[in-house]
C-alpha cells in the first residue's frame, strides 16, 4: 500500500490541505502548492519539476524524516544557490526491470532470513510502496529473419531463465505489494508509459490525491518524464531503501531550462532531435541536474517525442529531462486507454496545483537556459562508441574513414589506412570488409516508444521492397518493439510484411541488441573479423553503444532512427554516403537513392490513427493478469514467506548480511596500506565495471560455471545471472574492452584489453578476480583509480556490489556519474575525487605503490581527505582529495557498512 500521509492534526503544514473538484462531480483533498505559496511566494516561480518534488516533501512532512525545514528550504530554492542541502523525496512507487530486479528481490529475501533468524516477523521486510517488475531484459536474438523467430526466442528465454522466473513467482506470493509483468509484453519504460503510470494516486483512505512519481532500477526510467512524472533511475540498492520506507535523498539540484522553438523540418525524426539534444547538453555539463523543457517548440511536441528525449537523460547526464503536463499529455492518456475518471482527476489535480501547461519564456526561474531551434536539427547518427558523439548523416562515411586510422585515445580504431577498403572472403564465399553493417536492429526503449519513427521505418521498407531493394542475408536484422501495440499498428497499417521481407521480422518484445542481447554472429563471420582485425559495424535504434556492449567483435556501433537502421541494412556499409550515393540497386539495376524511399511527414501522419487506439491498449494490458501466456503459467515458484534457497546457478543467497549485528561496527573512515587494483582512463562505464553481455569460457565466471557442470551453451548472459554473486563478482572488471593502464603498453603502443592486473609486490599478471581473492586472503585492502565520468552508463548495482565483494575499499577518480557514486556509498565503498587538474597521471602513479586515505576528525559530507602515496622506492607524496559522500544520510549509510544494513537495522528495531 502507498505510504500513509501524516494526518492533518500532526502535519506541520496542515493549513495547506485543501479540496478540489476531481471531475464528474467528485471532490478530493490535496496538499495545495498555491496555499503554500501564500507563505513562500517564491513557489510560484519554481520550475514545475521542483514543485512536484516540493509537493511530496510538503505532504510527507512528519517532523522526523521530513521536517518543516526541508519544506522551507525547497520552497525558497534559488536558481543559483549553494547546493549542499539534501531533499528527502518520498516516491509514489518503484519500477524494476528483471536484470536489476532479481538481485533486489534476492536482497529482500536475505533480509527476511535475517529477520527470521532473529526471531522477528519476516513480514517486517515488506515494500511500503507498490513495486512493479517488468521482465524485459532476458530475451535474446538467437533466431531472426523468420516468421517463428519470436516463438523460438521466447522458448529459449524460458528454458534459460526458469530458475529466475520461479524466484519471481515466489516473490509475487511472498510480498503483498510486489507485482510482475511477465515476459513478452514489452520494455519496462514503454509498459510504464502506457500502463503503469496513473497520473495521480490516492492515499489508502482515498481522501488525499498526489501526483505520480517513482524511481526505477534502470537509467532510462526518465522516459516517464515525457508525461510530467518526476522519476529517474537509481541503483537497486537505493530503490530497495525507497521500497522499505526510506525517502530517496538527493542534493537540491540546479534546474536547467531548455527552450525549444520552431518546428522540425521535413524528413527529420525525433531520433535526430534527441541526438542533437544529447550532444548539446553533454557540452553544457548538466550531470546531476534537472533539465526542464519549455517554450512554444516544447508545447508542439507529441508525448512520444517528449518521451524519446526524456529517455536519453542518462546520455546527456541529467537526473531528468522533464516535460510538464498539458493538453498533449491528456490526449496521450486518452489514446492509451486510461479511464475517463482517471483522466478527469489527473487534469483537475494539475490545474488545481497550478502545474498544468508548458511554461513560456520568462514565466519561471531556471539556473541557466539552453536554447534550440527545432528547425536547425538535421538527420544524424551517434557513435561509434558513445551516444553523445553525434555525426550528421552527410559526414558518416568520411568520419568512419577518419576514425579508422586515428589512435584509440582520439576515439579511433588505430588501423593502417591502406586496409580501409580491403575485402575478405570467408570459406563459404561471404564478402566481408571494414564498415560492413553486420547487425541492424530496431530495438530498445528509445525509439520503440515513438509511432512516428516506427511507421517511418515501415513506410521506408514498403518503398524499398517495391523498388526492388534487398538486405544481404548475412546481416543480422531484428525488430524488437517496446510494446505489443507496435506490432498491432504496423500490421493494421499494412507495413509489417514489408519489414519482414527485408529481414526485420518480429524477434522479441524486450530490450535486446541495445543491452548486448543481440545474440551471436555466425562463426565464420566472427572468425573473419578476428582474423583480419576488421572494424565492423552495428546500426541500431538504441540509446547505448559503449564498447563491447552490442557485440564483443563489433567495434563501430551507431545509434540511428528506425528508418535509418533499415536504410543502412540495405546499403550494407556505413561508408556508403546515403546523401549522395545510392542505397542500392533496384529493379532492372536502377540506382535507388534515400530520397526515393524516405517517407514524407504527410504519409506518416496519415497512418498515426492506427497507433493510438484506446481499446487495443486496454485489451493488451488486461492480459497481464488474465492471460500472461502459457510459458509463464507453467512456471511454479516455492511457497512461503521465507525463501529456502534451493540449489541454483542463477540464484544464491547474497553475502551482504553475513555476520550481521544490530549495532554497526564502524570505528573510523579511511584506508591503510592498500594496493592499487587498477589505473583507468576516462569514461569507464558501468558496462566496463559490471558484468554484462556474454560469459567467456576462459574467464573466471566461465570457469566457475563449468566447475558446476554448466555447459557453455547454457552459460546465458551475466545479466541473467545477477542473482548469483559468485558469478557476478568473477565478472566484475572483466569486460573484454576494459584497459587497465598499469599494464605496460606493447611495442606498438597498444594497450592490452580485458580484466587483468599486476599483483603486488610480485608484479605477476592475474585476472582482477584472482588478484582480489589473493589480496583478501592476505588481508590487504585495494583501491581503484579512474579519470573523468567514472561509472557513467546503466544504473547497475553490481558495478558497486562487485567492487565491494572484490575487497576494493575506495575509488579515486576525476569525476563520478551520479548513480554509480551513490551506489558505491550504498555498498560501503569510499568515492574520492581529485581536486583541480590533478589526476593519477599527474601524480605519476604506476600501480606498484601503497596507498593510504586519511580522514582526520568527524566524517562529514564533501570534506577533504588526504591521499598518501608510498612508492616502491619508499618515497612518499601527499595530496588532498574531496570525499564524495555528499549528504548527511550518506554518512549514516557508510557508517553502517552500506544502505542495506542501515535499513535492515531500522526495520528490525521497529
Amino acid at each position: 500500500m502507498p505510504k500513509p500521509t501524516p494526518s492533518p492534526s500532526t502535519h506541520a503544514f496542515a493549513a495547506c490541505e485543501a479540496e478540489f473538484n476531481s471531475g464528474g462531480g467528485r471532490s478530493g483533498r490535496f496538499y495545495s502548492l498555491p496555499k503554500l505559496a501564500e507563505q513562500f511566494p517564491n513557489v510560484k516561480r519554481l520550475p514545475v519539476s521542483l514543485r512536484i518534488v516540493l509537493e511530496s516533501v510538503l505532504r510527507n512532512c512528519d517532523g522526523k524524516k521530513v521536517t518543516p525545514e526541508h519544506v522551507a528550504e525547497l520552497a525558497n530554492w534559488s536558481p543559483t544557490g549553494k547546493r549542499d542541502t539534501e531533499i528527502p523525496f518520498v516516491v509514489a512507487r518503484v519500477v524494476l526491470q528483471d536484470f536489476t530486479g532479481v538481485p533486489l528481490l534476492a536482497d529482500l529475501a536475505a533480509m527476511r532470513n535475517v529477520a527470521a533468524a532473529a526471531g522477528k516477523n519476516p513480514k517486517a521486510i515488506e515494500p511500503l510502496v507498490p513495486v512493479d517488475l517488468v521482465v524485459d531484459h532476458s530475451v535474446m536474438i538467437d533466431h531472426y529473419g523468420t516468421k517463428n523467430a519470436l516463438d523460438l526466442n521466447m522458448k529459449l528465454e524460458f528454458q534459460r531463465n526458469q530458475e529466475r522466473y520461479e524466484f519471481m513467482k515466489w516473490g509475487m506470493q511472498a510480498f503483498d505489494t510486489f507485482g510482475v509483468v511477465p515476459p513478452g509484453f514489452g520494455i519496462v519504460h514503454q509498459v510504464n508509459l502506457e500502463y503503469l503510470a496513473r497520473g495521480v494516486h490516492k492515499t489508502a483512505t482515498g481522501k488525499v490525491y498526489y501526483p505520480d512519481s517513482l524511481v526505477g532500477t534502470d537509467s532510462h526510467t526518465t522516459m516517464i518524464n515525457g508525461i510530467g512524472v518526476v522519476g529517474w533511475g537509481v541503483g537497486g540498492i537505493e530503490a530497495e531503501a525507497g521500497m522499505l520506507g526510506q525517502p530517496v535523498y538527493f542534493l537540491t539540484p540546479d534546474v536547467v531550462g531548455f527552450e525549444l522553438s520552431g518546428q522540425l523540418r521535413e524528413g527529420v525524426t525525433a531520433t535526430d532531435l534527441v541526438l542533437t539534444v544529447t550532444e548539446l547538453l553533454r557540452k553544457e555539463k548538466v550531470v546531476g541536474k534537472f533539465v526542464e523543457f519549455f517554450g512554444a517548440g516544447t508545447a508542439s511536441l507529441s508525448v512520444p517525442d517528449r518521451a524519446t528525449i526524456g529517455n536519453m537523460a542518462p546520455e546527456y547526464g541529467a537526473t531528468m529531462g522533464f516535460f510538464p503536463v498539458d493538453e498533449k499529455t491528456i490526449e496521450y492518456f486518452k489514446g492509451t486507454g486510461r479511464t475517463k475518471a482517471e483522466i478527469e482527476a489527473f487534469e483537475a489535480y494539475f490545474r488545481a496545483q497550478g502545474l498544468f501547461g508548458v511554461a513560456m519564456p520568462g514565466e519561471l526561474d531556471y539556473s541557466q537556459v539552453v536554447k534550440l531551434d527545432l528547425g536547425s536539427v538535421v538527420p544524424s547518427l551517434a557513435g561509434p562508441k558513445r551516444p553523445q558523439d553525434r555525426i550528421e548523416i552527410t559526414n558518416l562515411s568520411s568520419k568512419f574513414a577518419e576514425l579508422f586510422s586515428l589512435p584509440v585515445p582520439a576515439n579511433g580504431f588505430n588501423q593502417p589506412a591502406e586496409l580501409l577498403h580491403k575485402r575478405y572472403t570467408t570459406p563459404s564465399g561471404l564478402d566481408i570488409g571494414n564498415g560492413d553493417v553486420l547487425i541492424a536492429a530496431i530495438t530498445s526503449c528509445t525509439n520503440t516508444s515513438n509511432p512516428s519513427v516506427l511507421l517511418a521505418a515501415g513506410l521506408l521498407a514498403k518503398k524499398a521492397v517495391e523498388a526492388g531493394l534487398k538486405v544481404k542475408p548475412h546481416i543480422k536484422t531484428s525488430l524488437a518493439p517496446g510494446s505489443r501495440i507496435v506490432t498491432e499498428y504496423l500490421t493494421k497499417a499494412g507495413l509489417l510484411p514489408y519489414l519482414e521481407k527485408l529481414g526485420f521480422t518480429l524477434a522479441a518484445y524486450g530490450c535486446t541488441t541495445c543491452i548486448g542481447n543481440a545474440g551471436d554472429l555466425a562463426p565464420e563471420i566472427n572468425e573473419a573479423i578476428t582474423a583480419n582485425n576488421l572494424v565492423s559495424a552495428a546500426v541500431l535504434s538504441g540509446n547505448r553503444n559503449f564498447e563491447a556492449r552490442i557485440h564483443p567483435n563489433l567495434k563501430a556501433n551507431f545509434l540511428a532512427s528506425p528508418p535509418l537502421v533499415v536504410a543502412y541494412a540495405i546499403a550494407g556499409n556505413v561508408m556508403v554516403d546515403l546523401m549522395t550515393q545510392p542505397v542500392g540497386k533496384g529493379k532492372k539495376g536502377r540506382d535507388i537513392y534515400l530520397g526515393d524511399i524516405w517517407p514524407t511527414s504527410d504519409e506518416i501522419h496519415a497512418l498515426m490513427r492506427y497507433a493510438m487506439n484506446p481499446k487495443a491498449f486496454r485489451e493488451n494490458y488486461e492480459q497481464v493478469a488474465e492471460k500472461p501466456g502459457k510459458l509463464w503459467k507453467k512456471i511454479e515458484g516455492v511457497k512461503g514467506q521465507v525463501y529456502d534457497w534451493p540449489k541454483s546457478s542463477y540464484i544464491a543467497q547474497p553475502p551482504f548480511f553475513e555476520q550481521f549485528a544490530q549495532e554497526p561496527s564502524f570505528t573510523h573512515a579511511g584506508v591503510t596500506g592498500a594496493r592499487v587494483m587498477a589505473l583507468f582512463g576516462d569514461s569507464i562505464t558501468t558496462d566496463h565495471i559490471s558484468p554484462a553481455g556474454s560469459i567467456k569460457e576462459t574467464s573466471p565466471a566461465g570457469q566457475y560455471l563449468k566447475s558446476l557442470g554448466v555447459l557453455k551453451a547454457d552459460f546465458n548472459s551475466y545479466g541473467s545471472r545477477r542473482g548469483n554473486h559468485e558469478v557476478m563478482m568473477r565478472g566484475t572488471f572483466a569486460n573484454v574492452r576494459i584497459k587497465n593502464l598499469m599494464i605496460p603498453p606493447g611495442a606498438d603502443g597498444s594497450r592490452e584489453e580485458g580484466g587483468v592486473t599486476l599483483y603486488q609486490p610480485s608484479g605477476e599478471k592475474k585476472f582482477i578476480y584472482d588478484a582480489a581473492m589473493a589480496y583478501i586472503a592476505a588481508g590487504v585492502p585495494t583501491v581503484i583509480f579512474g579519470g573523468e565520468e567514472y561509472g557513467t552508463g546503466s544504473s547497475r548495482d553490481w558495478a558497486a556490489k562487485g567492487t565491494q565483494l572484490l575487497g576494493i575499499k575506495a575509488v579515486i577518480a576525476r569525476s563520478f556519474e551520479r548513480i554509480h557514486r551513490s551506489n558505491l556509498v550504498g555498498m560501503g565503498v569510499l568515492p574520492l575525487q581529485f581536486k583541480g587538474t590533478e589526476s593519477w597521471e599527474t601524480l605519476g602513479l604506476k600501480g606498484d605503490e601503497t596507498i593510504d586515505v586519511i580522514i582526520d576528525g568527524e566524517l562529514a559530507p564533501q570534506r577533504d581527505a588526504k591521499l598518501v602515496i608510498t612508492r616502491a622506492d619508499g618515497t612518499t607524496q601527499t595530496t588532498t582529495l574531496i570525499l564524495r559522500i555528499d549528504t548527511p544520510i550518506e554518512v549514516d549509510y557508510y557508517k553502517h557498512g552500506g544502505i542495506l544494513p542501515f535499513v535492515l537495522r531500522q526495520l528490525l528495531a521497529a
